[in-house]
């Protein structure tokens, strides 16, 4: 799945997910749906998509795939695994008509920038449900210009538990991509292959600060102190900017720590290769 979301760069794609009801865990992903070069527009599967999504499932029943739909993936390009506006009305939507159903979630720029698959899995709460502040999922860094989308819908969705599990096929189908890819593994570096994206989250921190200093000066000269008081601790805005620095930090030190240690296994390798004939002693100092 990462090496199809990471093909399609900063384009989100749609896919479908065929497979069994068991646990909602064994999943088929080969069915793509659509590819779209804008985000965020028009985005929500209207009924001519529909209609499209049950064409290409009774076409695959006739192609004698007898897997049921059982959910969708798609991108978000550098901006973390959560569900907007658009994609909780497309999931409760689905979740009306053909249970079980659930969306997954997957950031590409942020797997290879902090080295481990980005990706959630989610469900909608039935409409007019009411949760509590305590049921919200745990804190994630969110771009500035996503912040509103993200907290506007943020209770009307909760996180499901994903576990991994592998057949003989994928042990084999891993291999295979391994020998293919393991030179660009080798030879590529998170810290120059996502430079926009890191420019980006510090100008995006830049702006939260920006933005965390005028709220602190309204509260102050407004009158409205008291309340930023009676916050959580976690909940204050330079706490979660602190948050989101030391997640950047953290990041690009593994980055460093992957060119230290490449930089070392690869430059020592030649140095040893060199024979002591093939290396120049200093000349000796002359003296009158």
């Amino acid at each position: 799945m990462v090496v199809h979301a990471r093909s399609g760069g900063t384009i989100e794609i749609w896919v479908l997910c065929r497979g069994k009801q068991m646990a909602i865990r064994s999943l088929l992903w080969t069915l793509l749906l659509c590819l779209l070069k804008e985000l965020r527009l028009g985005l929500m599967l209207r009924p001519m998509r529909m209609s499209t999504w049950l064409n290409i499932h009774q076409t695959n029943k006739l192609a004698g795939r007898l897997e049921n739909v059982v959910g969708w993936y798609h991108l978000h390009p550098g901006y973390g695994c959560w569900l907007s506006g658009i994609d909780v009305s497309t999931q409760m939507l689905n979740q009306q008509y053909q249970e079980p159903f659930f969306a997954v979630v997957i950031d590409p720029t942020r797997t290879v920038s902090a080295g481990k698959v980005e990706i959630g899995a989610f469900r909608t709460y039935p409409e007019g449900h009411k949760i509590s502040d305590d049921h919200v999922s745990e804190y994630q860094t969110i771009p500035l210009n996503k912040i509103e989308d993200f907290g506007v819908h943020c209770k009307q969705y909760y996180s499901l538990d994903i576990t991994y599990f592998k057949s003989s096929l994928d042990s084999h189908l891993l291999e295979l991509l391994w020998n293919k890819y393991w030179v660009n593994t080798l030879s590529s570096s998170p810290l120059l292959g996502n430079g926009d994206y890191i420019a980006g989250q510090i100008s995006d921190l830049a702006g939260k600060l920006d933005q965390a200093e005028s709220q602190l000066v309204q509260s102050w000269f407004g009158g409205k102190k008291a309340s930023l008081h009676k916050k959580k601790k976690d909940e204050l805005p330079l706490a979660k900017i602190t948050r989101d620095s030391a997640k950047i930090t953290v990041e690009q030190v593994h980055g460093l720590m992957s060119q230290v240690i490449k930089d070392i296994l690869f430059s020592s390798a030649r140095q040893s290769d060199k024979t002591p004939s093939d290396q120049t002693d200093p000349e000796p100092m002359i003296t009158s």
